[in-house]
């Protein structure tokens, strides 16, 4: 190991931990709420998310997106 002489330790910053950015792709949801024909919103998405324990520290750097798989299909993804 290298012996370090000039190094003033007032200026040494304090550990921490990396941050993280990933992506998340959420399959297989039923694009309209049962019986009717109302499609689910980002807003209700969104709460089932942040209320799930896994992601409880989790912060979204950016709006969801939803999307149908295809034109006629009653599935999409987040």
């Amino acid at each position: 190991m290298k012996k370090l002489n000039n190094v003033d330790a007032n200026n040494v910053m304090s550990p921490r931990l990396p941050q993280l950015k990933s992506y998340s792709k959420i399959l297989d949801i039923l694009y309209f709420v049962d019986d009717t024909n109302l499609s689910i919103t980002l807003d209700i998405i969104e709460t089932v998310v942040k209320s799930t324990h896994i992601f409880k520290n989790i912060v979204l750097v950016s709006h969801s997106q939803v999307i149908k798989v295809s034109p006629k299909s009653d599935m999409m993804m987040v």
